[in-house]
């Protein structure tokens, strides 16, 4: 389940790059999202809405979050259209993408963690 929501190549490639700051970054990413997840519930216009899923999109993406990177890309393309009808549903599968690779991101923190503490010891 966990590869049709994260690309575990680009999760590779941070560790590697961002080495005993992986975990931090991790935890960034999380807390950005909740913070970007509450903008998407309070977004008024359609501008607010775009400009949200833009950059939670471009996060996603540098995260290796490939659905919600997805459906972030469709909820920006859709705030540029003249009517909102139905919006209200993708913010929400939004929601359900977010639920699911919450746990996988935090799980990716505590493998990092116990991973690090492990090399510590040798």
């Amino acid at each position: 389940m966990a590869d049709t929501h994260l690309d575990r190549d680009v999760l590779i490639a941070l560790q590697e790059v961002m080495e005993e700051e992986y975990p931090m970054l991790l935890d960034t990413f999380l807390a950005d999202s909740d913070a970007r997840m509450k903008q998407l519930h309070k977004a008024r216009d359609a501008e607010t809405l775009g400009a949200t899923a833009h950059s939670f999109k471009g996060s996603c993406s540098n995260m290796g979050a490939i659905c919600l990177a997805q459906l972030c890309n469709e909820l920006e393309q859709r705030s540029k259209q003249t009517s909102l009808e139905g919006i209200e549903q993708l913010v929400e599968e939004i929601d359900r993408e977010f639920a699911i690779i919450r746990p996988l991101y935090e799980a990716e923190r505590q493998r990092s963690l116990a991973g690090s503490a492990t090399v510590r010891r040798f």
